[in-house]
Formats: structure tokens, C-alpha cells, sequence
């Protein structure tokens, strides 16, 4: 997870350049036995070609409630972000490991703009809400429940994985003519002595709703 800053550019946000710990190889650390390792995307899974010209039309603002990718089969509460003191983005209590959240001073999933959805990838006790990120494949659907009432669905663009020191800050979060969604967990390359060195951000964006 990234360091993200109050400014905001169009209905975005755009992160700095720190990272964040986000219980990154909690598990992994604990047992030491990396074959715990969650998976991690495929080169086929990045972005290719060109960006897919089906989008829905944007919602109104609304909180969500709820976050399902059935593929994964992740189904999760969700509970807003905001930043800590120091301007990182908070996360979800470790604790609950299946629970997520979303950045609420930001877009809301469905409104035109990107969409910040967070959580971890494990915690002490095993693997968390998000640990099977990596394993997601293009076309994918991302339902996420609204307060109103409504379901948006996303579809899913590209599942990337970047290394922190390489993390492109306005491509993950920058701003977005139509209603986009990221969800991001720790991944890259794991360290015994650190956890994980980057993150598995997925990108979608609205195709439906209900």
C-alpha cells in the first residue's frame, strides 16, 4: 500500500512516494515457510493493448457497503479509510481478516473518478481478505454493494504487480474520465527479514449496475 496525499487531482487521488505497512507477509514471517506465499499475477494478466471501450454510466455518489469477486471467492464487508497523521492511507484492523476498505475521501466505487479499494493480503494468524488478489485474470467481475441500495460491476482491466521503489503513483491512482476502481494488497518479491517488497493492484472499471 502507498502513502497517499490530500491533494487531489479531478476526482482522484495521487500518492506520494512512501510505503505503508500493510501486514505485508505477517503469516509468511511468522511460520517462515514461504511456500505460503499467496499468488502473484502473470505477465498475461498486465495491461495490453487497447483500453476496453464498454463503460457503463457513472453513478452518483454513494458509500459501499460491501466488496465480491466471486472468482476469488471474496466476499467482504467494507469500512472507510482515511489518512493517518503522518498522511499514509489507514488500513482495516489486522485482526479482522475479512474485512476491507476503501479510501472515503475519494471516489466513491461507481462515481466517475478512481475508486481506492485496500486490504491485507494475511495477518499473524493466516491468509486475509485479499490473498488470492493475485490469482485474479482479466475479465474478471468486481461487485461492489452501495449504501443507495445499487450493485456497481466492474470488470476487470489488468492485475499488476510492482515493486515499491517502482510504483507508478498516477497510473494506479490517477484520474479517470469514467467511473474506475483499484484494488490493491501487498505482493512482489518477499523478504524473511521485511515481508513483502510492492503490491498486487488491480485495475476495473464499470461495465454495469443493478
Amino acid at each position: 500500500m502507498r502513502r497517499l496525499s490530500s491533494n487531489t487531482f479531478g476526482n482522484s487521488v495521487i500518492a506520494a512516494v512512501t510505503l505503508v505497512a500493510l501486514a505485508c507477509g505477517a503469516w509468511l514471517l511468522r511460520s517462515g515457510a514461504a511456500t505460503h506465499a499467496p499468488p502473484q499475477p502473470s505477465a498475461a494478466e498486465a495491461r495490453g493493448g487497447p483500453a476496453d471501450p464498454r463503460s457503463a454510466p457513472a453513478l452518483p455518489p454513494s458509500p459501499p457497503d460491501r466488496v465480491r469477486i466471486p472468482s476469488i471467492r471474496v466476499d467482504a464487508p467494507l469500512t472507510g479509510l482515511g489518512l493517518t497523521p503522518t498522511g499514509s492511507l489507514d488500513v482495516p484492523p489486522a485482526e479482522r481478516e475479512n474485512l476491507a476498505g476503501w479510501y472515503e475521501a475519494g471516489t466513491t466505487p461507481g462515481e466517475r473518478g478512481t475508486a481506492i479499494v485496500a486490504g491485507h493480503v494475511d495477518n499473524a494468524d493466516g491468509p486475509s481478505v485479499f490473498y488470492r488478489l493475485g490469482a485474479l485474470k482479466k475479465g474478471s467481475t468486481v461487485e461492489v454493494d452501495r449504501r443507495d441500495g445499487g450493485t456497481a460491476v466492474f470488470s476487470v482491466d489488468s492485475v499488476e504487480v510492482y515493486d515499491a521503489k517502482d510504483f507508478p503513483d498516477e497510473k494506479v491512482y490517477g484520474a479517470a474520465k469514467r467511473p474506475e476502481l483499484r484494488v490493491i494488497t501487498c505482493g512482489g518479491s518477499y523478504s524473511r527479514a521485511t515481508g513483502y517488497q510492492g503490491n498486487v493492484v488491480v485495475f476495473a472499471h464499470l461495465t454495469d449496475s443493478r
